[in-house]
């Protein structure tokens, strides 16, 4: 197995450049998706939620109202805190159960977690960071998703900077351009990650640490 991580701000594209790698062959663990697993219905985590926020953060339908934890967390780190408490123990664990089911293999495995810098992982062969200005961040956010341009640098703002992000990067996909401008990108990158080294087919991942949220 070879095992990277794929980061990126929000806005920069990076799904795009994860469903590129997977096309290609890459097995790809995304925190997202997992995120969403953790919290369906009935799980422990969004019993923990509620626990923590009150019960108005789960939905009619007994869903994970997203809007509502976000407004609880938003500007209030302890809050913050507190959910990353609950939810990133239980993602991290099942993101390594991922892990572990290809660990003997010979697969590229793409760990892809937009707060890769924010809670970096140890073991990884390489970090593929999706970089674009933040101008071009805002501009996608306020044309293709809905956010007003306030909303949209806030949001930016809470998470690692650019040059944060690219301090930490083995790899740097600039995805500033159209989307036809990526194919030669991921060429190469293809190239690059099929060089690495296989790691050993006793590797243990080990959960991410995290540092403190922004103030």
């Amino acid at each position: 197995m070879i095992l990277v991580g794929l980061t990126g701000g929000i806005g920069s594209g990076k799904s795009t450049v994860s469903d590129l790698l997977r096309q290609r062959g890459a097995i790809v663990v995304d925190a997202d998706a997992i995120t969403r697993e953790v919290q369906l219905p009935g799980s422990p985590v969004l019993v923990e939620l509620a626990e923590a926020f009150g019960d108005h953060v789960i939905a009619a339908d007994g869903t994970l109202d997203r809007a509502a934890v976000a407004n609880v967390v938003f500007g209030d780190p302890e809050a913050l805190k507190r959910l990353n408490a609950i939810v990133h123990p239980a993602v991290g664990r099942l993101m390594n159960d991922r892990i572990l089911e290809q660990r003997a293999t010979k697969n590229v495995v793409i760990l892809d977690i937009p707060l890769l810098t924010e809670n970096p992982r140890e073991g990884l062969q390489g970090r593929i960071v999706v970089d674009v200005p933040v101008e071009t961040q805002v501009e996608r956010l306020v044309s293709f998703r809905g956010f007003t341009e306030d909303d949209a640098r806030a949001r930016i703002a809470r998470q690692a900077t650019r040059d944060e992000r690219l301090a930490g990067a083995d790899f740097v996909i600039d995805n500033s351009g159209a989307p036809a401008d990526l194919a030669e990108q991921i060429d190469r990158l293809w190239t690059w990650l099929n060089e690495l080294p296989q790691l050993p087919a006793d590797y243990e991942p080990i959960l991410p640490t995290q540092r403190p949220p922004k103030t």
